[in-house]
């Protein structure tokens, strides 16, 4: 089981790129009119007594400025769902807890993006190819060996593995592990199919290569040089909530979660996986989206150079989706990368024009439903809108 062992750090040093801070829409060139309807229409998703989600936080920018940073609802609302008046359970007032821009979230997908970075880190090093077969770092994954599956289809999600394995319903760890070696391909390689698998078998070829758990690699090759101190694997007692698990909604009984993995892959995995499992902050994202705008530096600190943080965006992207009107909006269309999460999240940054958009959302609180992503293209559509604007 992979190692929990670890504690945000703070980092120092000579500045060598520009660090974000906090400035007015103007100074960071964006339109305050339309930064003023972004962040009215986010709070407006926690209305209601069906909200789009019980709480939100939006980071916004463009450059080395923050020009919106707000969080609106509550980290935590209700006590449980109840399936009978389909509605959540919502606590007294006193004991909601109040969203700030400060609250960690399941980051749930967006995990997929650090793994993504993480691997280009090592083949920027010489340790991975990108086009080398799956089987030469992994032969005991013997599936993925017989079919010939490649870094680069994992990192595109074209290997042809299915979305994903009930690992949660089995006993123990070898068994899971049994089951991921023997997984064989079922769609066509070569086509597109979203698949947590391809993240989690990357997680283990990273493993091999480095000899490292992959909380360690994440950490001391990403969040502890650019200083993302609020972002780590779970347990993260102080996060927002997320979903009342029951069955048979959920895969599993766990009650409601807060501050332990969503995915019940991922929890059955013991909380790290190379598909989800990170928390973190619309602050700590948004110097995640600064240093891959910056060419892979921030601060003193550098985890990629330029050549292969474009690598990373180059179509179709590794690990990244590029240009997706239905999460980016009007970002899309130049070469925006980003990501969305299961719990709620999202984030994207827009090379065109320098900016950075972080929504981060508990919309799986209490329960989860079918996803809708109009919030988030109608922001990106505002940022959008605000850079056109000045």
């Amino acid at each position: 089981m992979p190692s929990l062992e670890h504690a945000c750090e703070s980092g120092g040093g000579k500045l060598s790129a520009p660090r974000l801070r906090s400035d007015t829409p103007e100074r960071a060139g964006l339109d305050a009119e339309e930064l003023r309807q972004l962040v009215q229409q986010v709070r407006d998703l926690t209305v209601g007594e069906r909200p789009w989600a019980a709480g939100t936080v939006v980071v916004a920018g463009r450059g080395p400025v923050i020009a919106v940073e707000e969080a609106a609802g509550w980290a935590v609302r209700y006590a449980s769902y109840d399936p009978g008046s389909d509605r959540g359970v919502e606590l007294p007032p006193d004991a909601r807890v109040p969203m700030t821009v400060d609250t960690p979230f399941d980051l749930a997908s967006l995990t997929k993006l650090f793994t993504s970075v993480a691997a280009v880190q090592q083949i920027e090093r010489g340790t991975l190819g990108i086009d080398a077969r799956v089987g030469a770092y992994l032969p005991d994954f013997r599936a993925a060996a017989e079919h010939g599956i490649t870094v680069r289809e994992l990192l595109t999600h074209t290997s042809g593995l299915r979305p994903e394995l009930p690992l949660y319903d089995l006993a123990d760890d070898a068994e899971r592990l049994a089951m991921l070696r023997a997984e064989p391909p079922l769609g066509v390689p070569g086509t597109y199919t979203y698949s947590d698998l391809n993240l989690l078998l990357l997680q283990h070829v990273l493993e091999r290569v480095t000899g490292r758990t992959f909380d360690v690699l994440v950490h001391d090759g990403i969040t502890r040089p650019l200083g993302m101190t609020a972002t780590c694997f779970g347990p993260c007692p102080g996060a927002a909530a997320t979903e009342y698990q029951k069955r048979p909604w959920a895969k599993a009984d766990r009650g409601m979660l807060r501050g332990v993995v969503h995915d019940e892959n991922a929890w059955a995995l013991g909380g790290v996986a190379g598909h989800a499992g990170l928390f973190s902050t619309g602050r700590d994202l948004a110097v995640f989206c600064r240093a891959l705008l910056a060419g892979g530096a921030y601060g003193p600190a550098r985890i990629l150079g330029p050549d292969f943080v474009e690598l990373l965006m180059t179509p179709p992207g590794l690990g990244f989706a590029l240009d997706q009107p239905w999460f980016m909006g009007e970002l899309a269309g130049r070469g925006a990368a980003g990501h969305t999460g299961f719990t709620g999240t999202s984030l994207v940054l827009d090379q065109a024009t320098d900016t950075f958009l972080v929504l981060l959302a508990n919309t799986v609180h209490p329960r989860r439903r079918l996803p809708d992503s109009r919030p988030r293209a109608a922001a990106g559509t505002r940022v959008a809108r605000a850079v056109r604007g000045t």
